[in-house]
C-alpha cells in the first residue's frame, strides 16, 4: 500500500475513542500514529512547577560532594572572570574544555555588572543558574516518558525524578555530568530511534538531537558512550543511512565540536584538540586510576543501585512490563562500559539514571491501574480499592525513604568545607583575612570562586605524576601531618589563618600553640566517614603573633 507522505488513513473503533493512523517519519520510515486527547497538564506549567522545585533544591542545597563542582566549573570561571584564581593541573595538560566553565563566566560578568558579586550571590547564583537547566531536563523526562508510555506514566516519571535522592543532591549542582545529564535527556526527545510520534506531538527534526548529542560530547568527552549506542541504533533503523551519516551527522557534529575547537583555541592560546587529550589520560593511560579505583562489578552492586535506592524494584519492574529494551538497553550498555574503567564515581551514570526512573513510573502507574467503572460488582470495586491503597504505600515508601536521605546528604553530610569558605569570604569582606593556608586534602574545600578575594592562599598539590610510588604534598601531610608541616614551615610565609579538620588537628595541636595559632571557629562536617578517616568538623584558626 503506498501512502502519500501527510495524506493519514483513518480508522474509527467503538471501543477506543482515539484515532489511529499511518503516516511517513522523516527519513521514511512508517510509523503508528497515535492522537491523545488533549492534556490537561500544559507544558508551562510542568515546566513552572520544575523550576519552583529546582530553585528551592538549589537553595536548599548546603554540601560539599565533589571537588569538580567547585575545581573545574567555578574556579575556571572565576579566573575568567576577575582575573584570579587557580587552574588545577588539567587545565595545564589541556584534558578540559572551556565550554562548561564559560557559562559560569558569563554568569559571574552579569553579578560584577550589577554589582551583586557579594558572598551569599557568588556562592549561590551558579547552582540557581544551574537549577534552571535541570528544570528543563526534568521537562524533558516528561515529555519523553508521554510520548513514550502516556500521559499518567509521564507523571509519575516526574514525581520520580523529583523524589529521587541522588538527583535531588546532584542535579543543581555545577558539574559538568549535570549539564551533560540535562542535553541527554533533551536529546533522547528528539532520536526517531527513541521516540514514537503522535498527532499531538509530532515527530520533531533529528538535528536537534545530534546537535544537543554533539555539544553534551564537547562538554563530557566520555559522553559520546551514549551516543555511540544511540546512533547505531539510529543507523540501523534508518533507511537512509548515507543521509543521515554525511549531510547530518558528520556536518552538524562538525560544526559544534569545531567551534569548541575554536574556542578552546582562543583560551588556551594555542591549538588543543581536548577530546583526544581527554581520552588518552583517561581511558588510554588509565590515569583516572591515581584518585583510586574500584571492583568491575561497584557500579552494580553499590553505585548505580544506591542512586536509583528504594526506586530499584519498582525499575526492574518497570523494564519488564514496558518491554522498551532500546532504552534499557541503553542503561545496561553504560554502566556495563564504565565497569570496565578502573576509577569509578556516582556522577559519571547520572545521565542515565532519569532513565531508570522514568522505568519506575512504569510500575508505578500499572500498580494504580484500574478499570472500574459505574455498575461494576462489589469484587472489582474492592479490587480498585485495593489497588489505590497499594499506590498510597508505596508514594510514602519511596518518599518516606528517599526525602530524608535527600535532605540530610544535601543540608548535613559534609557541609563543613563550604560553610567556612562562606565564614571567609565575609570575613574577607571586612578585612580580615590577609592569607590562608589549607592543611587538608587537596581540593577538599571551594576556593576563590567562593572566597572571591584575591589574597595568597595555599592548598597541598596533588597533581598526578607517572613516576611510580610517588607520593604528592597532600599524601605525605595525611601519613604524618606533624613531620610535614614542621617541614613545611621553615620556608612559608606565616598565614593570617589555616583551615584544617579535627582529625588532623588533634596532632597539630602543640605545633599551632607554638606559632602562635589559636581556634576562632569550628564548623560541623560529618557524622561518619567517607574515604578516610572521619572528619567530623572543619576548624579554623588564626595567627594572633605579632
Amino acid at each position: 500500500m503506498k501512502l502519500r507522505k501527510n495524506t493519514p488513513i483513518t480508522t474509527n473503533s467503538r471501543t477506543n475513542n482515539s484515532t489511529q493512523n499511518l503516516s511517513l517519519s522523516q527519513d521514511g520510515n512508517e510509523k503508528k500514529k497515535t492522537h491523545i486527547p488533549k492534556s490537561r497538564f500544559s507544558l508551562n506549567k510542568v515546566f513552572l512547577a520544575c523550576l519552583v522545585t529546582r530553585v528551592v533544591n538549589a537553595l536548599l542545597i548546603q554540601t560539599y560532594f565533589n571537588p569538580d563542582e567547585h575545581w573545574q566549573a567555578l574556579e575556571v570561571a572565576h579566573k575568567l572572570t576577575f582575573g584570579y584564581g587557580h587552574l588545577t593541573w588539567e587545565w595545564n595538560r589541556g584534558i578540559r574544555s572551556y565550554l562548561h566553565p564559560s557559562i559560569f563566566a558569563l554568569l559571574y560578568k552579569v553579578l560584577a555588572f550589577l554589582h551583586l558579586d557579594t558572598p551569599w550571590f557568588m556562592m549561590k547564583a551558579p547552582r540557581l543558574l544551574q537549577s534552571i537547566f535541570s528544570a528543563v531536563g526534568d521537562l524533558y523526562l516528561y515529555k519523553l516518558s508521554k510520548i513514550l508510555f502516556g500521559e499518567h506514566v509521564a507523571r509519575w516519571a516526574l514525581f520520580a525524578q523529583l523524589a529521587n535522592w541522588f538527583i535531588f543532591f546532584c542535579i543543581t549542582r555545577t558539574l559538568s555530568n549535570t549539564l551533560e545529564t540535562v542535553l541527554t535527556l533533551v536529546s533522547l526527545y528528539y532520536w526517531p530511534c527513541i521516540r514514537t510520534s503522535s498527532g499531538e506531538d509530532p515527530l520533531a527534526p533529528r538535528s536537534w538531537g545530534l546537535a544537543l548529542a554533539a555539544l553534551a560530547c564537547a562538554i563530557r568527552p566520555t559522553s559520546a558512550i551514549i551516543w555511540i549506542y544511540v546512533g547505531l541504533l539510529e543507523l540501523f533503523s534508518t533507511l537512509h543511512r548515507v543521509k543521515f551519516i554525511f549531510v547530518e551527522v558528520i556536518p552538524i557534529g562538525g560544526l559544534v565540536l569545531g567551534l569548541t575547537f575554536l574556542l578552546d583555541r582562543m583560551m588556551y592560546g594555542s591549538w588543543v584538540f581536548v577530546p583526544l587529550n581527554f581520552l588518552k589520560f583517561n581511558i588510554l593511560s588509565s590515569g583516572g586510576d591515581y584518585y583510586g579505583t574500584h571492583p568491575w562489578h561497584w557500579y552494580f552492586t553499590q553505585g548505580f543501585t544506591v542512586m536509583v535506592f528504594t526506586f530499584l524494584p519498582f525499575v526492574v519492574a518497570g523494564i519488564v512490563i514496558s518491554k522498551e529494551w532500546k532504552l534499557s538497553g541503553l542503561i545496561a550498555w553504560v554502566v556495563g562500559i564504565y565497569s570496565i574503567l578502573g576509577h569509578k564515581e556516582f556522577r559519571f551514570v547520572l545521565p542515565v539514571l532519569p532513565i531508570a526512573l522514568m522505568f519506575s513510573a512504569v510500575a508505578l502507574a500499572k500498580l494504580g491501574k484500574t478499570n472500574v467503572s459505574y455498575g461494576q460488582n462489589k469484587a472489582s470495586q474492592s479490587a480498585a480499592t485495593r489497588s489505590s491503597i497499594k499506590t498510597k504505600l508505596a508514594v510514602l515508601f519511596l518518599l518516606g525513604t528517599n526525602l530524608p536521605m535527600a535532605l540530610y546528604m544535601s543540608m548535613v553530610h559534609q557541609r563543613g568545607s563550604e560553610d567556612v569558605m562562606y565564614y571567609l569570604s565575609r570575613e574577607a569582606v571586612n578585612g580580615e583575612i590577609t592569607s590562608v593556608l589549607f592543611l587538608t586534602p587537596c581540593h577538599a574545600t571551594p576556593y576563590y570562586s567562593t572566597l572571591h578575594h584575591d589574597i595568597p592562599m595555599r592548598f597541598l598539590d596533588c597533581t598526578p605524576s607517572e613516576e611510580k610510588g610517588y607520593l604528592d604534598e597532600s599524601d605525605k601531610f595525611m601519613m604524618d601531618p606533624v613531620g610535614f608541616t614542621s617541614e613545611f614551615a621553615k620556608n612559608w610565609s606565616i598565614p593570617s589563618h589555616i583551615i584544617l579538620f579535627d582529625s588532623q588537628e588533634k596532632l597539630l595541636k602543640e605545633f599551632l600553640a607554638s606559632h602562635q595559632f589559636h581556634e576562632i571557629k569550628r564548623f560541623f562536617h560529618a557524622h561518619f566517614k567517607v574515604d578516610r578517616d572521619l572528619q567530623a568538623s572543619v576548624v579554623l584558626y588564626a595567627f594572633r603573633g605579632h
